[in-house]
This record gives C-alpha cells, structure tokens and sequence, in this order.
C-alpha cells in the first residue's frame, strides 16, 4: 500500500471544516537559513499547508486541525527546506507512512490538537535535517518567558504568502490572563498554553503556521493551534497545545510502529 493510499484511508470520517478559528507569522522576520532545521512543510499534492517538526528521524509532530486544509490528494512532509521553491542542497520531500491524530482531537474544540507523522522512511539528518527535542516536564512556561515560532503561514491578512520561512518571538501570556472574557473566555484548559499580542506590533501566527513549534529555551514547548479569524488581533491571543501533558501519547504511539 503505498503512502497516498494509506494517507486516503485516514482520511476517511475527519471533517473537512473545523468549526474553531485556526492559527493563520505576522510581524516576524526570515531567520538565517537552516537555522531551524527542524523545521517541516505539510504538503498536499505540492502546495505547503501546515508546518510540523521533526522530533525523530521518522517523526513528525504537528496538530490535528491541520487535516481539515486537505482535499484527499498526495500528502508529504518537506524537510530541509528554507525557502519552498528555490533548489537547497539537502531540501528533499518525504511520503507518510501513517498520519495518527490525537484520539482526542475534535473538529469542534482546541482541545487535543495533535498530529503524529510517520514518515515512509527516516530522514537524513544533517546540519540542514535535525530533529528538535520536547520539553518533557509537565511545568508551565512562565508568563513573559519569551520564545519563538515559525512557518511558511500568511505574512498578511491581506493572505500572502512567503516562500521563505518567518520566524517571530512571542511572549508567553498566562492563562488566567488569557481566560479573561475580553479574550477567550474560559476555553484555555491546563493542556494549552498563550502567546500575548501587543497592540503596538500585532506580532502573531497566521494561516499556515498551524502545527509549528512554539520553542522555549531551546525545546518545543507547545504546537501551534488556534487564534483569532484576523491575525494580529490582540483580543484574541495565539493558542498552543502544551507539549507536557501528551509525552506518554507521543512515546506510545511511536514504540507502537516499531
């Protein structure tokens, strides 16, 4: 069975509309090139429509809503890659083995907003192809930790796109804040985590950041999840599914293919 075939099947019973808003990077700035070498571009038949990370030679790490931009065409994950179109030496695309969805995820809640990636075949590590490691204690991030996100999602919310990756450095927003009603009111569990939006500079994720890590000290702390329908909105912070709490799913999941 071969990887689009597989892709086909797992496809079959997820929604193709998520009733949430979605995390559409704003304000941002391209970073040197393969300095993020984790970095991956979910594609569907050549058109990038989610970021991701690589976490194993063999694994992706993205969110689940990510599913919901496809059109049951061929899936892979680009790897190496700063700029999308541009010939790099080590950028190369990858077919799925599996595509595994949190059993949790939903298509009307933040909630559980992870994709786990098994690539056909392990990638070739190299200073262009590395693999970013999880913060694995289930400790919060502080508010105002500052970190960083990136991806190939809209520059504008006019919708255009880069062909180079952007990164941004966001400061983490608590959750109390975050709940407030002027913001979202109650829906970040314990299992997301905030980036605040300051009026003065609107920096933000926007369309086609979705499933990117959000690093903090080094490690990935979060995945990028959802926000507001205008990026940059500072009403409506970015939310993040926290990594911590989804350690055991994620080792599971990958001893289970072995």
């Amino acid at each position: 069975m071969d990887s689009s075939t597989v892709w086909i099947l797992l496809f079959l019973g997820i929604s193709s509309t998520y009733g949430q808003p979605r995390a559409r990077i704003l304000g941002g700035r391209e970073p040197q090139p393969h300095t993020m070498p984790y970095m991956a571009s979910l594609q569907e038949d050549g058109k990038h429509i989610c970021g991701g990370f690589l976490i194993t030679a063999e694994w992706v790490l993205s969110a689940a809503h990510c599913l919901e931009d496809t059109i049951n065409g061929t899936f892979q994950v680009l790897l190496g890659a700063h700029s999308l179109t541009a010939h790099e030496p080590h950028k190369r695309l990858y077919g799925v083995r599996r595509l595994i969805p949190h059993p949790g995820s939903s298509t009307e809640t933040n909630a559980d907003d992870l994709l786990l990636i098994q690539l056909a075949e392990p990638a070739l590590l190299g200073t262009d192809v590395g693999t970013l490691a999880l913060q694995e204690e289930d400790q919060e991030v502080p508010a105002g930790t500052l970190c960083t996100a990136a991806g190939w999602g809209f520059t504008t919310n006019t919708g255009k796109r880069p062909d180079k990756l952007q990164s941004v450095e966001l400061s983490i927003m608590s959750r109390a804040t975050c709940n407030r009603r002027i913001h979202h009111d109650g829906e970040v569990t314990e299992n997301m985590m905030c980036t605040e939006i300051k009026k003065d500079s609107r920096k933000d994720t926007c369309k086609g950041d979705s499933g990117g890590p959000l690093v903090c000290h080094g490690v990935a702390a979060g995945v990028v999840a959802a926000g507001s329908r205008v990026c940059g909105n500072w009403k409506k912070p970015g939310i993040y599914t926290r990594i911590p709490p989804y350690i055991e799913w994620i080792r599971a999941v990958m001893a289970s293919a072995n």
